[in-house]
């Protein structure tokens, strides 16, 4: 049976610089302690090798593991949400869209992205309790306090705010129109709101 090819072409960077250096399969694989056999099958992208194997191959021809990897990190996953697939949540004087999934891999760089309506007279957050990260805001229109801890900051359109969200926190519309925000949490909390 034949087995499909590896998907990440790790082969050929392999084989180039073992040819560019003139270094014979049977010297690279008695020294990375695998058959010759293999060596070749992974420079052909026929068989996926064991991370050690891999890097043991690497180490004896000399290759840097990000040059190894470059191809890799080139192709990541984009993440698209169409603006009428938002998912919205209102809860009283407070409008939540969300504008990032929440389906990221663990131990991934996460964040939560939110766009804020908070109506006149309406708030979001909670003084009782903070949760673990820190959230960046930035005001695309209105008037804003912050109250953070015993703190209170007073922001208003174009203004950003960056704070460590162990410490209690509200958001409160302080003006006569609805304040908006793009709001960023890291990492991502259960409840959709600062």
């Amino acid at each position: 049976m034949i087995k499909p090819e590896s998907r990440h072409q790790f082969g050929s960077k392999l084989r180039a610089v073992r040819e560019r250096r003139g270094i014979t399969l049977k010297r690279v694989a008695g020294k990375a302690g695998v058959s010759e056999s293999l060596v070749s099958q992974i420079e052909r992208n026929k068989v996926s090798p064991s991370v050690d194997t891999l890097l043991s191959i690497a180490d004896v021809l000399g290759i840097d593991y990000e040059y190894l990897f470059s191809d890799y990190r080139k192709n990541g996953k984009v993440e698209i949400i169409r603006a009428e697939e938002r998912s919205v949540t209102r809860d009283g004087l407070v409008t939540t869209s969300r504008l990032s999934l929440r389906e990221e891999l663990p131990g991934e760089y996460t964040v939560e992205v939110f766009m804020l309506e908070v109506a006149p007279g309406g708030q979001t957050g909670d003084l009782e309790y903070g949760h673990a990260g820190r959230e960046f805001g930035i005001v695309l229109d209105g008037v804003a306090e912050l109250l953070y801890g015993d703190d209170s900051y007073d922001i208003s359109k174009g203004d950003t705010v960056s704070f460590a969200s162990r410490i209690p926190h509200i958001l409160k519309n302080r003006g006569h129109s609805t304040l908006k925000a793009v709001w960023i949490v890291s990492p991502p909390r259960q409840a959709s709101h600062t």
